[in-house]
């Protein structure tokens, strides 16, 4: 009898866990089906169309796949092996963008996510909260004002020379961190608010956009002005490995951060003398968060430029299906990030072709209505 009890009671968790994660599983497994479906459309149109048969063989060429030259060309930035046009077109040219695609889309739907449970307002996102604008800010100078500077660091084997365009995810992060610095001071008032920190974080992006605008007055090179205002639209055009590799170990840093935090942002989402309540020192935590949510957009405004409403959308869509959980939900924005990003990218090409528009364009099409939709449907909106 009491075997009997326990296999009823452990078939109760069991389906009790399955149920619970249902949901996750089903939006994960869409978000995969999407970014693969439109990757494989990425690499199949363009000026050098191939079949879809044909973008499959060359996506999955042994030769490359199994090529340790073509990895470390890929990789590490040694010289790209021969190979047939085909594969060349597709591993060197289309398929970087996918996976930077994804790897942007992933960044800031986690750090939307993040921002949003620090100020326990769905509405908050890195660029709401002024971090775009700043990571924005300091990379644009680079472009325009210092596109030419090095930096020379002495070690053990001679010197390495560093371009400034090899570093703009530190500068996005460095400018995104000094951009919410400020916001955290003009929102402090004996602590902060998520009320405070939105409105600071939004007269603070306010006058960063403006320094930005201020900045194209100093450029001289015309190419260089329009390369600026594409970028500053978000766009994902001439990308390539160099990106990739820019972009990935920080958001490798980031999303693992953002996963051991889940409990952290559990608990900061029932509220700030709760949390108190339950030890947790919440002014630290809230900013050590933070930081993770500014690295993890710094990383993709330096690959795409600020692309808007994607740490908007996503949360709050993958919030309706999983629930408020941050255990769910930011592996549930790890999948449908890239998903959007991916999606959007593919009309951005392909819309209009041959010419490309800024994939930041198409997000926020996307985006506008989605929220204008949201705030007729929720009288509550705003509020997690």
């Amino acid at each position: 009898m009491a075997g009997a009890s326990y296999d009823a009671g452990h078939a109760g968790r069991i389906k009790r866990a399955v149920d619970d994660y249902s949901a996750l599983f089903t939006l994960c497994l869409a978000s995969t089906l999407a970014v693969v479906v439109g990757g494989l459309v990425q690499v199949s149109f363009g000026s050098y169309t191939m079949t879809l048969v044909q973008a499959w063989q060359a996506v999955l060429n042994p030769n490359v796949l199994f090529s340790l030259d073509a990895w470390g060309a890929f990789v590490f930035g040694s010289p790209v092996p021969e190979m047939s046009r085909a594969s060349l077109i597709v591993w060197n040219i289309r398929l970087p963008r996918v996976f930077v695609a994804a790897l942007v889309g992933m960044n800031l739907a986690v750090s939307g996510a993040i921002f949003q449970a620090v100020t326990r307002n769905e509405l908050a996102s890195p660029y709401i909260l002024g971090v775009s604008s700043g990571a924005g800010l300091t990379i644009l100078l680079v472009l325009v004002a210092f596109s030419g500077v090095t930096i020379a660091l002495p070690y053990v084997f001679g010197t390495l020379v560093l371009g400034l365009s090899s570093l703009l995810p530190v500068i996005a992060a460095i400018g995104g961190i000094v951009a919410f610095l400020i916001v955290y001071v003009v929102a402090w008032k004996n602590g902060t608010s998520p009320v405070r920190l939105v409105l600071a974080g939004v007269i603070v992006g306010t006058v960063f956009g403006s320094l930005q605008t201020g900045v194209f007055f100093f450029a001289d090179d015309l190419g260089v002005v329009q390369s600026a205002i594409s970028w500053t639209t978000g766009s994902l055009t001439g990308t390539d490995w160099a990106q990739v590799r820019m972009v990935l170990p920080w958001t490798i840093a980031a999303m693992g951060l953002a996963l051991i935090s889940a409990r952290q942002l559990n608990v900061l989402l029932l509220g700030e003398e709760t949390a108190r309540s339950l030890g947790m020192d919440v002014e630290k935590i809230r900013f050590a968060l933070s930081g993770v949510a500014v690295l993890a957009a710094a990383a993709s405004i330096a690959a795409a430029g600020i692309v808007g409403f994607v740490g908007l959308i996503v949360p709050h869509m993958v919030r309706n299906i999983v629930g408020s959980d941050y255990r769910q939900l930011v592996v549930g924005c790890l999948f449908a990030g890239p998903a959007l990003m991916v999606v959007a990218d593919v009309g951005a090409r392909l819309a209009l072709s041959p010419t490309q528009i800024p994939v930041g364009i198409v997000t926020g099409i996307v985006g506008g209505p989605y929220f204008l939709y949201l705030m007729r449907k929720k009288q509550d909106v705003g509020a997690i």
